[in-house]
């Protein structure tokens, strides 16, 4: 079977995204520009544009083509402005961000997924202001700071050093919470103080090192 995969994408953004409130002009063409199905797996090609999380290895997956509209959606990366993602995964979303933002600093903890990454973002033609960084986000240490930080998996809590990689006016989207009922957040770095909007509740894989401490029962 032949997948038409521009109308795949094209039903991907009319059918999930846009009725799930992902309207911002920018946001929707690159969605329905950028090839998904060249950032996943061959054996699960077929899948890249359901309305699934699609599995890539090491405990990872892809998050669904709706979560990745909202939050590039509430992100709002400009055409000037510096980004750090934390969580490559599949490199998809690095080649959104980067085909919005000026310059983006992907972190990937597991080296196999990152240099498929980087791979996959070569083969495209996509990313050539995309950087992968093979790192535990976790403690990583940077004096950098960045206009949006995109978080693609779960935390417990949000690191207080996430929120430090914040420039004044930077914006941090991240899921928080307890499986199976967590919520996304835009976290605004304010001149007049953080502000934190609640946007929708999901359920994500954690990141490494991010998931609650277990709770001892006696």
């Amino acid at each position: 079977m032949t997948i038409d995969y521009p109308q795949a994408r094209e039903n991907m953004v009319e059918q999930q995204v846009r009725p799930w409130d992902v309207l911002d002009a920018r946001v929707l063409e690159t969605l329905a520009t950028l090839p998904r199905e060249a950032f996943v797996a061959d054996a699960h090609r077929a899948l890249a544009y359901a309305d699934l999380e699609i599995p890539l290895g090491h405990g990872q997956a892809m998050m669904k083509p709706v979560v990745e509209g909202r939050a590039l959606q509430a992100l709002k990366p400009q055409a000037d402005e510096e980004v750090l993602e934390i969580g490559t995964g599949s490199g998809y979303l690095a080649a959104c961000l980067g085909s919005l933002a000026r310059d983006v600093v992907s972190l990937e903890i597991n080296p196999e997924l990152a240099a498929a990454a980087r791979a996959r973002l070569d083969a495209t033609g996509l990313g050539n202001n995309v950087r992968i960084e093979t790192a535990d986000a976790l403690a990583y240490d940077t004096d950098r700071r960045f206009d949006v930080v995109c978080v693609t998996g779960a935390v417990s809590a949000i690191p207080a050093r996430f929120l430090q990689w914040l420039r004044p006016g930077g914006r941090l989207f991240v899921v928080r919470g307890e499986s199976p009922v967590m919520e996304a957040v835009l976290h605004v770095n304010d001149v007049n103080g953080a502000r934190v909007e609640s946007l929708f509740e999901t359920d994500l894989p954690y990141l490494v090192g991010a998931a609650p401490a277990p709770q001892f029962v006696f």
